[in-house]
């Protein structure tokens, strides 16, 4: 039994390897449809709004702006989140650019020696994020269709990335033994001034900038890659119905929480694939729009798949884990759905969910009864939700203690 077991795990990567070619051959001509969206998708929207960011981050990490922001926010970041001032710079440009800028940056900080192991993970957990651009141009304006669903999206969007990082940061131990025994202040520092060696000047900048545009167009074809696969493999699970299994095994976690289960198969692809995710739930006709929205928000806090492995190829040349950052996204995506809850509720004039009225006083009566009896299952939902959640953090707390 032991050996079938060994056997299974060693063998389900080439067997699902070689079934997903398989359907790639069945299902040619739609994964062929699917290669050419996610080109369009990448050319028309990804190297437009990303690849100029990731040359000029590049360039900047170069120049003396990095170490004048490491002393700006070290104030800040220390006692908010347990990381050194320069994780600013990430922080900052990574809420600026959006996925995968942050992740690049701390990769970057990270060779350079200027973060901890543990810092650099605990600040990719946060400073990874959707941008605003995308934000509030594609899923407010573009999807939604108004201003005010955007900027709600990016207030809980950067409350949510804030509350992972305060969360991260008080968990963690106040200096690790790296920071210790190899980083302490004055050797930071000292890194910090031995980085300066590479400073850019008018004599070198074409080689700067040549180097930095080489850079970034392996970091765009590698980001592209990864749209165009995951627009195949949404293309295959939903041509060979595996889409609706998912769906279905969702559906009773959407009634549990009083929502549409027309949600099931769009929130199944966003978790593979943000931007098709986004804009099939936003394509759910339904009065209660609201919901269109706190799952939108999950999504934009979370990423998906395809930014996770992203993120995960950027990360691959250090010695970066990738579990804090799943887990911090996860919650993020939780904080980002419950602030945008707490939102639409409490702030009438953004929820644009379509009420009934009625002339009949009794059906009115009724109306109130079910909107009161409402409130208190949603007060209900927010009171297990809060309960749940520190039980979770408790539990997080000791694990991560007995880890480190």
């Amino acid at each position: 039994m032991k050996f079938l077991i060994l056997s299974f795990k060693k063998n389900i990567l080439p067997t699902i390897l070689f079934i997903t070619t398989i359907l790639l051959v069945i299902f040619s001509r739609s994964n062929l449809d699917a290669t050419k969206r996610g080109l369009e998708l990448w050319a028309t929207t990804v190297v437009p709004a990303l690849f100029p960011f990731f040359v000029f981050t590049n360039l900047l990490f170069q120049t003396k702006l990095v170490d004048i922001l490491g002393k700006l926010f070290d104030k800040i970041m220390r006692p908010l989140f347990n990381v050194p001032g320069i994780g600013g710079f990430a922080f900052v440009m990574g809420l600026i650019s959006g996925y995968p800028v942050g992740a690049k940056i701390v990769s970057d900080l990270r060779e350079e020696k200027l973060v901890t192991r543990s810092e650099g993970e605990r600040l990719l957990a946060f400073t990874n994020n959707s941008g605003p651009l995308f934000i509030l141009s594609s899923v407010g304006i573009g999807l939604f269709c108004d201003t005010k669903t955007g900027l709600l999206l990016l207030c809980t969007h950067i409350l949510s990335c804030i509350t992972v990082g305060i969360i991260l940061g008080k968990f963690s131990k106040k200096y690790d033994s790296e920071f210790k025994n190899m980083v302490k202040e004055k050797s930071r520092n000292t890194l910090i001034k031995n980085n300066k060696n590479k400073e850019i000047c008018m004599n070198n900048l074409g080689e700067a900038l040549a180097s930095s545009i080489n850079s970034s167009i392996s970091t765009i074809l590698l980001i592209g890659g990864f749209v165009v696969i995951f627009s195949v493999i949404i293309s295959i699970l939903n041509k060979s119905h595996i889409l609706d299994i998912f769906s279905n095994l969702l559906k009773p976690i959407l009634q549990l929480l009083n929502m549409d289960t027309d949600f099931a198969k769009p929130l199944i692809s966003g978790i593979l694939e943000l931007t098709n995710g986004v804009k099939q739930i936003s394509e759910i006709h339904i009065k209660a729009i609201s919901q269109n929205i706190i799952l939108c928000a999950f999504l934009l806090g979370f990423g998906g798949f395809s930014v996770l492995l992203q993120v995960f190829s950027i990360v691959s040349k250090t010695d970066l884990s990738m579990k804090k950052y799943v887990v911090g996204k996860f919650m993020q995506g939780i904080f980002a759905s419950f602030y945008t809850f707490l939102a639409l509720k409490f702030i009438p004039f953004i929820n644009l969910d379509i009420i009934e009225t009625s002339n009949n006083i009794s059906n009115t009566i009724n109306l109130q009864t079910n909107n009161i009896s409402s409130f208190f299952y949603n007060i209900g939902l927010i009171t297990i939700f809060l309960a749940l959640a520190f039980i979770i953090l408790r539990l997080f707390n000791k694990v991560y203690r007995k880890l480190t």
